[in-house]
């Protein structure tokens, strides 16, 4: 029974790749890739920063507001997650930790009230919940929130709970008893994080105070600072790796530069000897993320079409709109009735759905077309698996009940662009489909053209000789299947027509230029 334990035991591993321009934090449990974040230098990180911005302009047909916070472009607020009597730059300019109107906060205020109490001008302060995605800016909130390892300060709030995802009644009520016992300030709620599950009082109260340090200098800063500015910034995301990520069920941590080393031993330090004992140097000669096999499952992960274990595979297209997850049952070869290999690639299908959202870090609307299944319970097996499968998930998801249509819609919490997005850009030759035109087509669109062009040329009445530069595999079509209509169209030509392979043009290049003095008639070659 030992033994069958031990087999049993998940070994979580963190693997940290820290360079000038770039650092990927890797979740490995027995090797195999489970969590991935990518952050660069270059850009700046906003989600979770805090802004005394100023009220730009108030759109009553969005019911929203738009904020300078001090970037591009403004920032995005909704009517509802508008609570001015119980901001923090009331209570700040009160000079007190007093509460006033506790009971708006839930409140959604009419068009006329907000122009009273948020005027167009007016400064505030907001938290930003999602990041700029595409043309859009980000958006934000006036509900504030510090995270710590184990807690969450919540400034301007009564709330005091318990993450519902500890579901253990025993130890609810134990951190709520801590809860009882801590000095929080008036005016500011809390609430234990899923970290906190088995925590002793003393870390707990440590992780307060850190914060409270954080809620001092915070309320400080929005005193001296002009608006726009940042008053509070989200730590980098080595930082927030150890405060998010690291717990006493983490193995290793392996970290490939020696600042970042450091980082992560200070900081670990601080929260357990333990945690700090299990922190490793990586030296190396092949790249940390070749050597752990981190690149080859990304790479992997990260494809159009992922395939599974038992021969099926999923099919994930993003766009602006959504993202649709297609499940093909491919190569699967099953022993069973059709019904149960329906199930058995649904089931798996599902978990690896689940770990590509959060691989990719997917959000916003997802629509899952399963492989359709009649019986009702099965149905409900799937979608339990899937509610399972995300138990852990950190992002905020919502599944609905497979569809008639065998459909199962979901949301998940999108606060910044995908992986995919920040990694990848579209691709310059098909400009983002994915696809190119095939030989019939560009043999198709180079006849259209000739047609022209020698039309133009006969109109001079004058012999010309055509050349055309063309892929060899549009080439080789000509030679073949299209040959008697090149043949036809030569005729109607005062001159000759030739072909010129181009291997190291794009495959929808054409170009068609006259033989004896270059002139160009036509050529596609701006659009490749």
């Amino acid at each position: 029974m030992l033994n069958w334990l031990i087999q049993k035991k998940i070994k979580r591993e963190i693997i940290v790749n820290d360079e000038q321009l770039e650092t990927r934090v890797a979740v490995l449990e027995n090797g195999k890739l489970e969590e991935f974040q990518v952050e660069h230098s270059t850009d700046e990180r906003i989600v979770g920063s805090i802004f005394k911005g100023r009220i730009q302009n108030l759109e009553h047909d969005l019911r929203a507001a738009f904020v300078d916070i001090g970037m591009n472009k403004n920032a995005f607020l909704h009517y509802w997650d508008m609570h001015p009597e119980s901001s923090i730059l009331a209570e700040i300019d009160d000079g007190n930790n007093r509460r006033r109107g506790r009971n708006t906060r839930n409140k959604t205020f009419s068009n006329q009230e907000v122009e009273k109490r948020f005027p167009i001008g007016s400064e505030i302060i907001v938290q930003v919940t999602k990041g700029p995605i595409g043309t859009k800016g980000p958006r934000v909130t006036t509900s504030i929130s510090i995270p710590g390892r184990y807690l969450v300060l919540l400034p301007g709030t009564k709330l005091r709970g318990v993450s519902r995802k500890i579901g253990d009644i025993k130890e609810r009520k134990r951190l709520k008893s801590f809860m009882d016992k801590m000095v929080i300030p008036d005016g500011v709620g809390m609430i234990f994080r899923t970290a906190a599950e088995g925590i002793k009082m003393k870390n707990l109260t440590k992780d307060l105070e850190s914060i409270l340090v954080i809620w001092k200098e915070l309320q400080k800063n929005i005193k001296s600072q002009k608006a726009p500015s940042c008053v509070h910034s989200e730590p980098h995301l080595i930082e927030r790796m150890i405060r998010d990520w690291i717990s006493d069920d983490v193995d290793r941590v392996v970290v490939d530069s020696p600042v970042a080393y450091e980082l992560v031993t200070r900081i670990t330090g601080q929260l357990s000897r333990k945690v700090k004992s299990r922190v490793r140097l990586y030296e190396g000669e092949l790249p940390i993320f070749d050597y752990y096999e981190v690149e080859r499952q990304l790479e992997k992960a990260l494809r159009r079409v992922v395939h599974l274990k038992c021969g099926a595979m999923i099919v994930v297209d993003e766009t602006e709109a959504l993202v649709a997850i297609d499940i093909n049952s491919g190569k699967y070869k099953g022993s069973g009735s059709q019904e149960d290999a329906i199930l058995e690639i649904n089931l798996e299908a599902v978990e690896e759905i689940a770990r590509q959202l959060r691989l990719r870090n997917i959000g916003g609307l997802l629509v899952i077309d399963l492989i359709d299944m009649k019986r009702k319970n099965h149905q409900n097996i799937v979608y339990r698996a899937m509610k399972t499968a995300l138990k852990h998930e950190r992002a905020r998801t919502n599944v609905l009940q497979i569809s008639e249509l065998g459909l199962m819609e979901m949301t998940r919490q999108r606060v910044e662009e995908s992986v995919l997005s920040s990694m990848y850009v579209d691709c310059p030759y098909c400009t983002g489909r994915g696809k190119v035109k095939s030989p019939l087509g560009i043999s198709v669109e180079v006849q259209r053209q000739l047609k022209a062009v020698i039309r133009k040329c006969n109109s001079k009445k004058k012999p010309t000789n055509l050349l055309v530069e063309i892929h060899p595999s549009v080439l080789d079509r000509f030679r073949t299947e299209d040959e008697e209509v090149l043949v036809d169209m030569t005729k109607t030509l005062d001159g000759k027509l030739k072909f010129k392979s181009m291997p190291m043009k794009h495959a929808e290049f054409y170009s068609i230029l006259d033989d004896d003095t270059s002139e160009v008639y036509y050529s596609n070659h701006e659009n490749n």
